[in-house]
């Protein structure tokens, strides 16, 4: 009996079909030397905003730095509770934990293993101050009752949507429902970067705005800094 390894992803045979597109972009990068928070990212950044339903589009390094940066933008840390699933990879408790605030679990729903909502008012407290959903294996969280909890307790929502790109729920685009939708560019992911990046995507100007100061140091112009950011930007090629 003739047996054969089919990979779930074949990033060679991915790489084969567009070989000379990217190596093409990679050669016009070097000649320009605009190596970061160029005219590429600027390019992605509003392609992808457009295709997520949402009017801005940040990138970041990574889907880890997307979700950091959505609560840093969102003001949540020290003392506050963040409602999330414990059915995802690891960056986003991490998420959580690195701003300095506190994960809470729901369990998820056995049929979609993605959040389930009827659960979350058995967790809410008076530190609660946002829900991330996690949208998993291109399946939509019911994201209706999720924003209506989120609203009667005013409540922020950050979709973690990193391993849904282009999914969607009553016809819009995951990314696009809550305050921020962060999205990982890992290179196995549905779409990915060849390496490391992410994208945040919102309909909030200021919290586009915040976004883009926090991956850039905490600046909006060169040595002049106004918040306390990181290095978080994505590499041009």
């Amino acid at each position: 009996m003739f047996h054969m390894q089919i990979p779930l992803v074949d990033l060679q045979a991915q790489y084969r079909t567009i070989k000379q597109d990217v190596l093409s972009a990679i050669e016009e990068t070097l000649e320009s030397m605009q190596l970061f928070l160029g005219p590429q990212t600027q390019a992605f950044e509003r392609d992808f905003a457009t295709y997520c339903d949402c009017r801005y589009g940040v990138g970041v390094a990574t889907g880890t730095d997307a979700l950091a940066l959505a609560l840093r933008a969102c003001d949540i840390g020290e003392g506050d509770e963040v409602i999330t699933v414990a059915n995802t990879f690891i960056a986003t408790v991490e998420a959580i934990a690195l701003v300095g605030a506190t994960p809470v679990f729901v369990d998820i729903d056995p049929e979609t293993y993605t959040m389930d909502w009827q659960q979350l008012g058995s967790v809410l407290t008076s530190r609660t101050r946002a829900i991330i959903p996690v949208h998993l294996y291109g399946y939509p969280v019911e994201m209706q009752p999720v924003l209506e909890f989120a609203r009667a307790h005013e409540l922020l929502v950050i979709e973690d949507a990193s391993q849904a790109h282009g999914a969607t729920y009553q016809g819009k685009r995951v990314g696009s429902f809550g305050d921020i939708g962060c999205f990982s560019l890992y290179y196995s992911k549905n779409l990915g970067a060849y390496g490391e990046a992410g994208i945040c995507v919102t309909n909030n100007e200021i919290l586009a705005d915040k976004l883009r100061m926090l991956r850039d140091h905490g600046s909006r112009e060169r040595y002049r800094h106004e918040i306390l950011g990181v290095n978080a930007r994505p590499d041009e090629i």
